[in-house]
Order: C-alpha cells, then structure tokens, then sequence
C-alpha cells in the first residue's frame, strides 16, 4: 500500500478510522489463540457499504492485500493477516446495527459488524429467537458467523449459520456492491451467488449485511446430563430421543470423563452431578413451542427408557434456571479448562453421526500407540456428527516438546476421518491453518472448481490471500 493509497483510505473513512501506529493496530493482528502475529500496512474502518466499496476499488487499483475482520474470534488464523505487512485489515467493527426486523416475516436485517449475542438480544426484545449459539457470541460478528458457516450448540434443529440466513449484501472484489438481501424462503431465479459467500472466509469477497431468519421463542427449555459408559451408548440415545422427541430435541452435547476432570480442576467451583465417575457424558437440551408440561414429558420418558433399556448408567435433569446454567457450563468450560491446562492439539471434525464410535475406538488406539500416554479431550456436537477431538501431552511432559509432534498426530487423526468419509474442518473453517491439509483430502477436481471461482470472484487475488487455497 502506498502512501497515496492510505491518504485515499483516510478520505474515503475519515482518518480517525485509518490506523497506521502499530501500537494501535496490534489488537487487529494477534489470532484469538494467541499463536501467530501478523503484520499489516494499516487497519481500515468503514461505516458502510458504499465506504467498503470505495476501499476496496483502491486496493485494487494498487493490487493491495484485503483481509477482512470481524470479531477476530476465528481459530483458523482466517481474519489476521500474513507476516509479510502487505494488507490492510478491513474492520467491519464500525458496522453493528440492527437495520429491520419483520416479525411476520421472521427475519431480521442487520449490518455484518453486529455482535451475536446483540443479535441474540434484539430477536429476544421483540418476542422472537435468533438460534445460533456458541461460546465467542458476545465477541464474534455475524459477519464472521456468516463467513465461516459458524455451528454451535443448537446446528441439530435448527442448522448452520448457512441455514439461518436469507439473503446477504456482498462487496465483490471488484468494488460493486451486490444487494441480495432478498428475505425470501424460495426464490429459484439462477446461481445461488448467497452460498458462495457463505463459508468462503472473505476469499471471494465481503459480506456487510444479512437477511437472518428468527424462530417463535420456545416456551420451555429443559436440559439433562446423562451418564454413559461408551460413544455407542451416546448413539443409542441419540435414536432414542430423535425417535420420541423429534424436533423437540435442540441440543445433544457429548463429552468424555477427561474433559469433565479438566473442568472440575480448573473450575472447581462447577457442580459435578455424579457422586461417581463415568467414562462419557451426553448434555441433552429439549424445547417446546408448546408447554413446559409437554417438554418434561418428553425428556423424563426418554431418559426413563434409556435407563430401562441399560442405555444410560444415570440421569440429572436440571429443575431450576441455575441448574440449567450449571450443566451448560461444564460443557463451555472446556476449551477454557483445556486452555488453562496448556497447549494441545486441536481438531474441529466431522463424520456420519453412525461412524464415530468407530472412528473414535480405531483413532484413540492409533495415537496412544504412537504417543504413549497422550490426553484424548473429545468433545463435541453428536448430533450433527461434529467433534473437537484434542490431544494433550502426557502428565508431566512438556507442551511445546509436545507440539512438535502436531503433523504426525493430525495425519493419523485426518486419515482416519477421511477413512470415514468425514471432514477435516466441521465448523472453524480453512483459513491459513488448515490450508495445506485441505490440499491433501480434497480431489484435484474439487480444488480446481473452487480455484476457478476464485479466479472468477477475485481474479487480482486480493481478498484474503493464503486462506483456503
């Protein structure tokens, strides 16, 4: 970027929204791990589309890098920039509004910068749900959500953010503006251009407004831990509870004795609902449109029938809103439990929801046999066939020793998923960490269509170069 360019920058945002110190700028760098700092020319700020636009017409009349940001809560090293200092940031922080809801309609339209949980709250004031749910929603934008497909914890009954949303206003990389904020459930007129977007990463170009469907405010939520003895336990609920409770069935949560060990050691103050240990735990969420009653019915058939039929070993149902919150957050605390346990080795996969008690009994065998004694820390959203299956050093050995052994351990866990017909990003995305592993379990056909529509979409390769592809 030269000089020019950032006076231009500065005329186009106003120069209290073009950073240059770099004291100002760290915080636009560093990933949300904390692994890698990279490097930018300056951090640009829009408040809108048309300022977005203007930017992005003189990055490329310069060939300037763009990499766009949100709430910086991606942990694929997606929303920071390289170490080359090339690109500029484009922080789409400036843009958080609320823009419409239409209550008949169920949708909402709001710029890309609003924070999810701002979102959460505004569908909530108005009598209505925004469903997606996940750990970062009070720091992670929509804009975000929407660029790496976010899940979270309610993906069984309600979808992936792809699902959620409507129609989207898109900066191309050529700098025009596409307005398909349609808010419409059919419309079959060509391309679904939405869907490029959607999961792209900002690689194709910048998403800053969406069309998002709300859901009517369930009447009662009512939430359980089950004990169980395997993954094949977890399975057998799961078609247990689809099969009595249907679209009732919100969430169904799995997690191993070992992260519920790593929570009760770094947030002793979290209940622990069982007097004993068991070897797996399932979090199960149900919740009605139509009574409290009906839910409870549900949930306290399905769990009887469960015990009844030697499927589960034990059950705790939350009776209280602070139950509720107690149950929910021995399953948030992990990654904070695994963080304050130190570095590990992480995957974000998915497999067919019948193939994952196999893959984990072949994978868990695998790595033990190679790196003796290493912590399994599985976790994740059975219901959708999705887990973030980490692997810990042994006790007492050291962290860093330990990630030096990161290719060895992702190639035996990334065989294995692609063994089983599964994927190697669930819901984190590619970004640049993920990058040359997708390389390696994509076909050549595959890659080669999804570098034609960047060629097309970006054919200057200024928009998030290094992610993806």
């Amino acid at each position: 970027m030269t000089d020019a360019l950032l006076a231009h920058c500065r005329a186009i945002v106003g120069d209290s929204h073009v950073l240059d110190d770099q004291a100002a700028m760290a915080p636009f760098l560093t990933d949300w791990r904390g692994r890698f700092t990279g490097r930018a020319r300056a951090v640009v700020s829009p408040a809108n589309a048309d300022e977005v636009a203007a930017v992005v017409r003189a990055c490329a009349g310069s060939r300037t890098p763009i990499v766009p940001q949100g709430g910086r809560t991606g942990l694929v090293l997606g929303s920071v920039p390289d170490a080359s200092g090339a690109a500029i940031v484009l922080s789409l922080r400036r843009m958080n509004r609320v823009l419409a809801i239409d209550p008949a309609n169920r949708t909402m339209t709001v710029e890309a910068g609003c924070i999810l949980y701002d979102v959460q709250q505004a569908a909530l004031e108005a009598g209505m749900l925004f469903p997606l749910s996940l750990a970062a929603e009070g720091s992670c934008t929509i804009g975000g959500n929407l660029a790496t497909n976010a899940g979270g914890t309610a993906v069984l009954r309600y979808g992936n953010t792809r699902e959620l949303c409507l129609g989207l206003e898109v900066v191309t990389a050529r700098g025009e503006v596409w307005n398909g904020l349609r808010a419409l459930r059919k419309d079959n007129t060509g391309y679904a251009l939405r869907e490029l977007f959607i999961g792209a990463e900002g690689t194709l170009g910048v998403i800053t407004k969406a069309v998002l469907k709300l859901y009517p405010q369930p009447k009662a939520a009512l939430t359980a831990l089950v004990a169980l003895e395997s993954p094949r336990d977890a399975l057998r609920l799961l078609g247990l509870l689809e099969e009595r409770c249907g679209p009732v069935l919100t969430a169904f949560e799995l997690m191993s004795e070992v992260c519920l060990q790593l929570v009760a050691t770094h947030f002793p103050d979290l209940p622990r609902p069982f007097p004993v240990r068991h070897a797996q735990y399932a979090l199960v969420e149900l919740s009605s449109n139509e009574s409290e009653e009906l839910a409870e019915q549900l949930l306290e058939s399905a769990i009887g029938a469960a015990l009844d039929a030697d499927i589960a070993l034990d059950a705790v149902v939350a009776t209280s809103v602070a139950q509720t919150l107690g149950l929910w957050q021995l399953r948030e605390h992990i990654p904070l439990a695994q963080a304050a346990a130190g570095k590990n080795i992480k995957h974000d996969i998915s497999l067919p929801v019948s193939r994952i008690p196999d893959f984990l009994d072949r994978t868990n065998a695998a790595l033990l046999a190679a790196f003796p004694g290493c912590q399994l820390v599985t976790f994740g959203h059975l219901g959708d066939g999705n887990l973030h299956y980490n692997v810990a050093p042994p006790g007492g050995s050291g962290h860093d020793a330990f990630l030096a052994n990161q290719a060895a351990v992702n190639r035996i866990v990334h065989d294995s998923v692609a063994q089983e017909g599964g994927s190697i990003s669930a819901e984190h995305g590619i970004g640049a960490l993920k990058r040359d592993e997708l390389a390696r379990y994509k076909s050549a056909v595959e890659l080669d269509m999804m570098r034609a529509i960047k060629a097309a979409l970006d054919p200057l390769g200024i928009m998030n170069p290094g992610k993806i592809l």
